[in-house]
């Protein structure tokens, strides 16, 4: 049995040593920056001739990964502020999907704030093909800490850069059961069949082309950089 004093004294080791490791995955890496393709915009159908003019369309705004990755790797919570004219106009949701449906009859914009994990035209209307809006962007985080990168660098959603001579990360985070891991991307989504593919499209390649330039010149001004609750505006249907 162990004497209190040497007890005492593992304890306080412990708690130097968790200390410690907490300080190392906390240190930010220098030139470091990590990438999160996103897409956020609606999906709108018009109801038909028998809606009413005030319920005409049911519409969908979201934010979901460029190729229908679970963002929640890095993003926490959405919250979409609708028009006033809503009922709780302000929608916060916790979980993928990041999404929020509702129906309307008119065009307003919808803000979208997004939070972080703290390591860190349209042609005839038709009632069978939606409107379809959305815009590419990258989330940036700039100098992550290594707890943030032992977190997210083997997850798909996510580009890892090249990282520093003589940076070693801590071992990746353990993956998670697949039922589990898979909850929140987009891929199965009733809606995916409307969404846009952006895996192929130019402006993914001008996107690419722009960080790099950025980078070299340390410039941000083309990209969505991390802040704490970075905002999206997006117009849709009502």
């Amino acid at each position: 049995m162990a004497k209190p004093e040497e007890s005492e004294k593992k304890s306080g080791l412990e708690e130097r040593r968790e200390s410690e490791r907490c300080e190392i995955l906390n240190k930010k890496i220098k030139d470091v920056e990590v990438s999160v393709p996103i897409v956020y915009g609606n999906v709108a159908f018009w109801l038909g001739k028998k809606a009413s003019e005030s319920q005409s369309h049911k519409w969908t705004v979201y934010v979901r990964g460029a190729t229908n990755e679970d963002l929640s790797v890095v993003v926490k919570r959405a919250v979409f502020q609708l028009h006033s004219s809503f009922n709780n106009p302000t929608r916060v949701v916790e979980a993928p999907p990041f999404e929020v449906s509702e129906s309307g009859w008119g065009e307003f914009e919808i803000m979208i704030t997004l939070h972080f994990h703290s390591d860190d035209e349209s042609g005839p209307m038709s009632i069978k093909k939606p409107v379809v809006i959305e815009s590419y962007n990258e989330i940036v985080f700039p100098e992550p800490s290594e707890a943030f990168l032992a977190r997210v660098q083997n997850h798909p959603a996510v580009i890892m850069p090249r990282l520093p001579a003589g940076c070693t990360l801590p071992p990746p985070v353990p993956v998670e059961e697949e039922s589990k891991k898979k909850r929140g991307d987009t891929k199965d989504h009733s809606l995916n069949q409307w969404f846009l593919n952006f895996s192929e499209a130019d402006e993914l390649l001008q996107l690419a082309a722009a960080r790099q330039q950025a980078s070299n010149a340390h410039l941000e001004s083309t990209k969505f950089h991390c802040q704490p609750s970075p905002q999206l505006d997006n117009r849709i249907c009502r």
